[in-house]
């Protein structure tokens, strides 16, 4: 059936949405800072059995104000957020001109999103490349043959030529670590919750930080 012939809004209202079994969100109970709540939301997820709990979504803006967004991985949360790339990457080259991002973590099972705003820095040497080794050597081949992004042609034997170097590359030294890999850090300045009800009456909760301190101040939304 083409496009033309589908009723699309009808279709998409007729979507499943929402589990009745959904996790409760006492915004008032909640603590005064957001990470900890963050840690909570994302262990509660990791302890159901959601499918990537750890899948964030990055958004970043180059200096042009030319928006784009893509899916990794959160390596780890303190004071910040953790997620690593290359720094050649598209995300890496937009970072550099514009550091402000915006994250987004979402677990459909729970009916949960969390919604990060901050500037995004490169963390320790050390630690972009303790997370490079610890990938599966596939992984690590793969981002050492060619730049993240770049185009290539299917056809063509030099790809996989460059890819069965760096395989040998990291079969000979397990160590190895690109300068170009990096571990970067987001300092959250704007924090949100948001829980879905089986009603219309979603939760929200919105934390600011307070200047360049680690207070924050929280507030709730309407939905």
């Amino acid at each position: 059936m083409s496009i033309e012939t589908r009723d699309i809004r009808r279709i998409l209202r007729q979507a499943k949405t929402f589990p009745p079994d959904m996790p409760a969100f006492d915004a008032d109970a909640a603590p005064d800072e957001p990470l900890g709540l963050l840690v909570d939301w994302l262990s509660a997820a990791i302890e159901a059995g959601v499918n990537q709990p750890h899948a964030m979504t990055l958004s970043t803006c180059d200096s042009t104000g030319h928006v784009t967004a893509r899916t990794l991985l959160l390596k780890d949360v303190d004071d910040a957020l953790w997620f690593a790339s290359s720094d050649e990457s598209p995300k890496g080259r937009q970072m550099a001109e514009n550091p402000h991002v915006a994250l987004t973590l979402y677990w459909r099972e729970q009916g949960r999103q969390i919604r990060v705003e901050g500037q995004a820095q490169p963390g320790p040497a050390e630690v972009g490349a303790a997370d490079f080794t610890a990938r599966h050597p596939d992984s690590r081949a793969v981002a050492i043959a060619l730049p993240q992004s770049s185009a290539y042609d299917p056809g063509s034997q030099e790809p996989q030529a460059r890819l069965a170097a760096a395989r040998e590359l990291v079969a000979q030294d397990d160590d190895f670590a690109p300068d170009d890999w990096t571990a970067y850090r987001v300092v959250p300045t704007v924090v949100e919750f948001w829980q879905a009800t089986t009603g219309r009456d979603q939760v929200r909760l919105r934390y600011d930080r307070v200047g360049e301190g680690t207070g924050w101040t929280s507030t709730r939304l309407w939905p």
